[in-house]
């Protein structure tokens, strides 16, 4: 329910509605979309970033937020761990529970492989779970994987690692029928056509979703398979080292019990690294869309490793974070509501970007409007553009948003919006991480036996995802990433070494740092407690670096 301050910008919008509905709004040119992006996106302030002193990639740029968990301390002294007690001993280690874990394991166990998958909540506790837009592909007759190609680059401003994204164009339509015949219930025409409709910054309709709630059908069917085939797994398990032979070969993963506090090994000829991204860190203070483990901790683990990371000074922030009501502030509104037909709307009553501008494009054109003062005040002092979704019933007919957006639509009714009626406020949040481990197409990392899918790996994309590919990137490398490191584990013939020697080495370079020894890593779980009752969680047990010396 708006309050009568907003109810009054509701009607200036409402007021330009007719004549918007008229309107053809240009895309940006090359230019505009350049200084767009230089002065109002959050990547370009300065003060935001600083370079890493330690590690693969000591020198370069990132976040304030990423940089202080890379360069930080173990949470576990590596002398206290027994290498010698070994819990489990597989092919493949899977660490990650959501989409592309889950479809590595399916594929890695397909090819022959003993395959264990850890994760730190529950299996299908991820991003992909909370993905609503869709997944695209081009398998429509007036579309190509080249057009597709040619869109992902476009959408990356051309820093998209070429084969990356070629081979993810190449595997779509085949994880579409792969899904399909694992039984996801695309949206479909009475004769069985696969509806598909427009992202931004595509230039076909290839967004095939499941109502707005496609990752998690998705997820519901990857979790069913995962149990009717009786793939190992361990839930409420966080990594928190890597294991390697001492030459430079990882070979398995130390995990905590998030109940008991129990420290625990598992051995593996390969190990594929599907933790997701750093939303949890709440770069520069933004609200995010993700699940509660995303705090970087695939990054963490691999980069003491010696695995060089790619694009971590870019991050992307969903024009479309909810900015109203306070309690969902940050959740996603999906892209498919503009994809729909909702116009973006400020203060004013006027449209002022081209609602299927990429991401990054639309997100620095709302963050202009609320800096220049065209944005929508809420009584706690959050700014805002209406998203006009209204509209969307006005173009597609009477119970379009309820029929083609009911989780969104239900998302709103319990605060007593209805955006079949009214419009909703938004405001970009952070949603994704655009770069990560550095791999090839078959996601190994430069770092031996290990492989990376997901979230947590980079180069894809570019500096900027397009909607519907982060889906797609999960299956396609999940399942490259499942098959190759079967393959590896299987010419891998001698019981692999273990060792946290690639820790004690890291340990050495923080120290030249002078990196702080209060500041430790991976994060495992956000801290939102107050400031007084914050400090290190119970399941790591004490921290021997603050215990006081016996007198």
């Amino acid at each position: 329910m708006y309050p009568d301050s907003m109810r009054e910008s509701i009607r200036r919008m409402e007021a330009t509605r007719e004549a918007r509905m008229k309107q053809t709004f240009p895309m940006r040119t090359a230019e505009e979309k350049k200084e767009l992006l230089r002065r109002f996106h959050p990547d370009y302030i300065e003060e935001s970033m600083r370079k890493l002193a330690v590690g693969p990639n000591q020198g370069e740029r990132t976040p304030n937020e990423l940089a202080d968990v890379l360069e930080a301390w173990p949470v576990f002294d590596e002398t206290s761990i027994d290498l010698s007690q070994v819990e489990q001993d597989v092919d493949v280690l899977i660490i990650g529970g959501g989409g592309a874990g889950a479809a590595a394991a399916l594929t890695a166990q397909a090819a022959g492989a003993r395959v264990l998958l850890v994760t730190k909540l529950r299996t299908g506790d991820a991003n992909t779970m909370m993905a609503q837009g869709g997944i695209q592909a081009a398998d429509k007759p007036n579309d190509s994987p080249a057009r597709h190609y040619l869109d992902v680059l476009g959408g990356g401003h051309f820093k998209n690692i070429p084969s990356l994204a070629r081979a993810l164009v190449l595997d779509a339509p085949g994880v579409i029928a792969w899904l399909e015949e694992l039984g996801v219930m695309f949206d479909k025409q009475k004769d069985g056509t696969m509806i598909t409709i427009h992202g931004g910054g595509t230039s076909r309709k290839r967004m095939h979703a499941c109502r707005d709630y496609t990752g998690a059908e998705i997820m519901r069917v990857l979790r069913d398979e995962l149990v009717n085939r009786n793939v190992s797994r361990v839930e409420f398990a966080a990594a928190v080292e890597l294991l390697t032979d001492g030459r430079g070969t990882v070979t398995g993963a130390v995990f905590v019990n998030l109940e008991t506090g129990q420290k625990w090994i598992a051995r593996a000829k390969t190990v594929i690294l599907a933790t997701g991204g750093c939303g949890r860190l709440h770069i520069q203070g933004f609200p995010c869309t993700n699940h509660y483990g995303a705090t970087a901790d695939g990054l963490v683990l691999a980069y003491r490793a010696g695995a060089k990371l790619i694009f971590m000074d870019t991050i992307q922030y969903h024009p479309t974070g909810v900015a109203y009501p306070e309690q969902i502030v940050g959740l996603l509104i999906t892209e498919k509501v503009r994809g729909l037909g909702a116009q973006l709307v400020n203060d004013q009553g006027n449209r002022f970007i081209y609602e299927l501008e990429s991401r990054d494009i639309t997100a620095s054109a709302i963050i202009r409007e609320c800096r220049e003062g065209r944005g929508v005040r809420t009584p706690t002092g959050v700014f805002g553009v209406w998203l006009d979704s209204p509209l969307i019933e006005m173009l597609k007919g009477e119970g379009a948003v309820k029929a083609s957006l009911p989780a969104m639509y239900h998302q709103f009714a319990r605060y007593g919006i209805f955006m079949d009626r009214e419009p909703v406020l938004t405001y970009p949040t952070q949603h994704y991480q655009n770069g990560g481990i550095l791999i090839d197409e078959d996601g190994l990392s430069g770092v031996g036996n290990l492989y990376a899918a997901g979230e947590v790996s980079g180069g894809i994309h570019g500096r900027n995802r397009l909607m519907g590919n982060s889906l797609l990137d999960i299956l396609v490398f999940g399942r490259r990433a499942g098959k190759a490191a079967a393959e590896a584990a299987k010419a891998t013939k001698a019981v692999p070494e273990l060792s946290l020697k690639h820790v004690a080495a890291f340990k050495r370079e923080l120290a030249a740092a002078k990196v702080p020894r209060s500041r430790k890593s991976p994060m495992i779980l956000p801290d939102y407690r107050q400031p007084a009752m914050r400090g290190r969680y119970s399941f790591l047990g004490p921290d021997p670096e603050c215990v006081l010396p016996a007198d």
